[in-house]
């Protein structure tokens, strides 16, 4: 009986040991590697400065919302729009598990984020990126990256 108390937290576990907590170079290295330094006119450190307060760069992130969606994943990705995650209702309209976004294999994420970008409001989507990186100087994001 016990064990069944404690699948719940293991489940919770080894969810989230999915996820990896990336630093700021190395992740501007797997953005930069896919493309999105200067995609529909958004430089490397707008990505950095969005994944630090959307997540703290941790692919893992899941955030459950009042409105029964989630957001998941290093950049945050909605449930209700963007992804599939068997529980709510989705446009699906990346076409991928909301799951995969939390794996340390970002092109999925990538892949996602340039169409979630490319809608009419640009990285203004993310409320994080609104308060905290949008007009301001973002340069000390890629500083000493060596990029």
């Amino acid at each position: 009986m016990r064990a069944l108390a404690l699948l719940p937290v293991l489940a919770c576990l080894s969810a989230g040991a999915r996820g990896e907590l990336l630093s700021r170079c190395q992740l501007a290295r797997l953005l930069q590697r896919g493309g999105l330094d200067g995609f529909m006119g958004y430089r490397l450190d707008n990505w950095l400065c969005l994944a630090f307060y959307a997540s703290r760069f941790d692919t893992g992130t899941v955030t459950e919302n009042s409105d029964g969606s989630s957001d998941y994943g290093i950049f945050q990705i909605n449930s209700r729009r963007w992804c599939s995650d068997q529980r709510s209702r989705t446009l699906d309209l990346c076409q991928t598990r909301c799951r995969d976004l939390l794996t340390a294999d970002l092109a999925d994420d990538i892949s996602c984020v340039k169409k979630v970008v490319m809608d009419w409001q640009g990285m203004g989507v993310w409320m994080p990126w609104r308060d905290h990186c949008k007009g301001r100087d973002l340069s000390h994001w890629v500083a000493s990256c060596n990029l």
